[in-house]
């Protein structure tokens, strides 16, 4: 299993960085993103602490961790700005809240991380066709998630992004120790968004490859 999508006590989740990592290979995890709530306030403090959390999990573990951020309510016309200043700050993934339909994320979020050049738009709601198409051709992943209320609209997701060719990767969005999935539960999620057994596969090789462009060649999986 490989999820790019977490949370610890540096944002709203229940844990702190290791027993997240402990839990995640107890369930055979084999690399997890920790991508904390990111603004302009914390997102500094976010990745300096998870750069040096991550080096260590992942010299002390089985387990790959990948530090990153979720930039989340920052007002679209600036999200671009930090997802440039989340890397030069060291961020290693980078995946932005997208417009889900059960909180109220600013209209346009999902194009300005599109054009920002984000790696992973999470939970993206009743995203647009023409918006899907730019991700596509973009090389931008969008996520399937597991997580209760933002996975309202997988299927919707699932239609539309299979339509305009995106590529799709499936993520927890853990917020607390339930929250995480052996790998034949993630298989579950997503046949249950309308994804082909064959497509669940491909999604699981995205995530892959976004661990090796992550990490290089220190993501010998």
């Amino acid at each position: 299993m490989i999820d790019l999508h977490t949370h610890t006590v540096f944002s709203d989740g229940e844990l702190i960085p290791s027993e997240l990592v402990r839990r995640a290979e107890s369930l055979g995890y084999k690399a997890i993103g920790i991508t904390d709530h990111a603004d302009f306030s914390n997102y500094q403090f976010i990745i300096e602490n998870l750069l040096k959390t991550a080096d260590l999990l992942t010299r002390n573990t089985n387990v790959i961790v990948i530090p990153g951020v979720e930039i989340t309510h920052v007002p679209p016309r600036k999200i671009p700005y930090l997802i440039e200043r989340c890397r030069e700050e060291g961020a290693r993934l980078i995946v932005v809240h997208g417009e889900t339909v059960v909180e109220p994320v600013a209209k346009g979020t999902n194009i300005a991380a599109i054009e920002g050049g984000v790696d992973i738009l999470a939970h993206p709601g009743l995203i647009e066709p023409e918006t899907l198409e730019k991700a596509a051709k973009a090389g931008i992943f969008i996520e399937i998630t597991a997580r209760k209320g933002h996975n309202i609209t997988n299927g919707y997701v699932v239609r539309e992004g299979r339509k305009a060719g995106v590529k799709f990767v499936i993520n927890t969005d853990a917020h607390s120790p339930g929250d995480l999935l052996p790998v034949e539960f993630a298989k579950v999620v997503g046949i249950g968004a309308g994804l082909t057994e064959e497509e669940v596969g491909e999604a699981f090789k995205n995530s892959l490859e976004i661990v090796r462009r992550s990490l290089g060649e220190k993501a010998a999986l």
